[in-house]
């Protein structure tokens, strides 16, 4: 067993496997419902509007254009199915998902998920706190990788010199 990673720029199987199921397993299982695809995406819609303070998602809209199959796909399921999951509330959801995506290295989602985060009340403290936890399991280079990606978002979120409150 290695503990590099298997493709360069990616985490080890190994670590993506245990991310996954640690994941899976915080969540109780959903009540069977039948419920059609145009249900689950505008309930995925749903969860976007509350993330992202009423305004669409400017990464699944643009996806939206282009690969419709895929936006549907990940308003339906991962939006209206996994994101609208009772069992964990909205904050801990997106800090479970800005740790996770962090230590596999996907810092465009990580940064979509700290905003939804500060969105919910999580303080930049708190997502460092996160960053800092990256070590263990994935290491210094995700985890500064996941820092400098932080501060850019926390950057464009400050207001600048020029504006007024």
């Amino acid at each position: 067993m290695t503990h590099g990673t298997d493709t360069p720029g990616r985490p080890p199987a190994r670590l993506r496997t245990l991310v996954a199921a640690g994941l899976l397993a915080a969540v109780p299982s959903m009540p069977a419902a039948a419920l059609t695809t145009e249900e689950r995406a505008k309930r995925g819609g749903e969860v976007i509007s509350r993330l992202n303070n009423g305004q669409p998602q400017p990464t699944l809209e643009r996806m939206r254009e282009e690969f419709p199959f895929l936006a549907e796909a990940t308003e339906a399921y991962a939006l209206g199915d996994v994101w609208s999951r009772p069992g964990l509330d909205t904050r801990t959801r997106q800090l479970a998902a800005v740790a996770a995506f962090a230590a596999i290295g996907e810092t465009a989602f990580m940064k979509i998920h700290a905003g939804y985060a500060l969105n919910t009340g999580v303080s930049e403290d708190e997502l460092k706190e996160i960053v800092y936890m990256v070590t263990v399991p994935a290491g210094f280079p995700r985890a500064i990788t996941a820092a400098r990606t932080l501060s850019e978002l926390f950057a464009e979120r400050r207001p600048s010199e020029g504006d007024t409150p």
